[in-house]
């Protein structure tokens, strides 16, 4: 049986250590890491790279903000939001941030236990008290965005030029030229500033 190696990021000591030692409890799971930041979660990517990454939403830094640098440092982590939010418009945010999966709080052992192997496959999970209400709210993406297209608006919703953008997805200038033209189409916008609010928005 191949471990799924876990790390935790959640600035509330005493729910941290529960759920780690919880998990360690459970044979095929191994808890590498534990932090309490954005910076710490990006950390423990980088370190350990984790095969599932428990990432809370409300801590020193921002969960969600910190999606983006752990999968920069750790490609292969799936990140699992933890949160007591209940709240749409994180769930949606930390999905096109890149999370896998998006847990409330108040799970259980074993229904935490189901979603990160289920991310861990591969799979994503959502919170049944939440997969209608994110069912409804992603109707509004757009259907024909390619993966690689999302990455593109992702960071330049972020701020970062063509140039950058290229370096940080390794790919040529005209490369991402090309994805913006077929964004900028798809999003029913006509320049980059305007594409990015759309999307933030849910287009």
């Amino acid at each position: 049986m191949t471990a799924i190696t876990i790390a935790i990021a959640d600035d509330h000591p005493l729910f941290r250590e529960g759920v780690s030692r919880s998990l360690s409890e459970i044979e095929d799971f191994v808890v590498v890491g534990e932090g309490a930041s954005a910076d710490d979660a990006a950390t423990l990517a980088a370190s350990h790279r984790p095969d599932v990454l428990l990432l809370d939403l409300s801590m020193p830094g921002g969960g969600i903000d910190a999606i983006s640098e752990i999968l920069a440092r750790s490609p292969q982590t799936k990140v699992l939001m933890l949160t007591a939010s209940e709240e749409v418009e994180s769930l949606v945010a930390a999905l096109r941030r890149g999370a896998a999966g998006y847990v409330v709080k108040d799970v259980g052992s074993r229904g935490l236990a189901e979603a990160i192997r289920m991310v861990a496959g591969g799979s994503r999970y959502i919170s049944s008290s939440m997969r209608a209400k994110a069912e409804k709210s992603l109707l509004d993406r757009p259907a024909s965005m390619t993966r690689r297209e999302t990455e593109v608006i992702e960071l330049v919703a972020e701020g970062l030029s063509n140039k950058h953008i290229a370096r940080r997805l390794d790919l040529q200038e005209k490369t991402i030229k090309h994805h913006m033209t077929e964004i900028l189409s798809k999003l029913g916008a006509s320049n980059r500033t305007e594409a990015a609010v759309r999307w933030r928005e849910g287009a």
